[in-house]
């Protein structure tokens, strides 16, 4: 199972969601956690580099009405060998990728 760990910026986004923001959040990573265990992200979950950010990745998804959900993370040093372990960085909307 791999492993995570939220920065503090990224849980005062998460605070600032609504709930169905954040149960929409939780689908999306069930998927993600699926993903990282088989080595290969479905193009639903949209995952790319963010430019000019080394080493950080944006997950994107729906958020219902208005604008797309975002997640930035970073693959963090392994706490479990063998298993990925995750930092995650911000979360919200486009505005996240001035500061991922």
């Amino acid at each position: 199972m791999p492993t995570y760990e939220a920065l503090p910026r990224f849980t005062t986004d998460l605070d600032r969601l609504t709930p169905e923001q954040r149960r929409r959040f939780r689908q999306t990573v069930a998927a993600f956690v699926e993903d990282l265990r088989t080595g290969r992200f479905r193009a639903g979950l949209r995952i790319k580099r963010v430019q000019r950010a080394p080493g950080i990745y944006e997950l994107t998804w729906s958020m219902g009405t208005g604008p797309a959900g975002r997640a930035t993370w970073e693959y963090g040093t392994p706490i479990v060998p063998g298993e990925q372990h995750i930092v995650w960085r911000r979360i919200g909307t486009h505005d996240i990728l001035t500061g991922p």
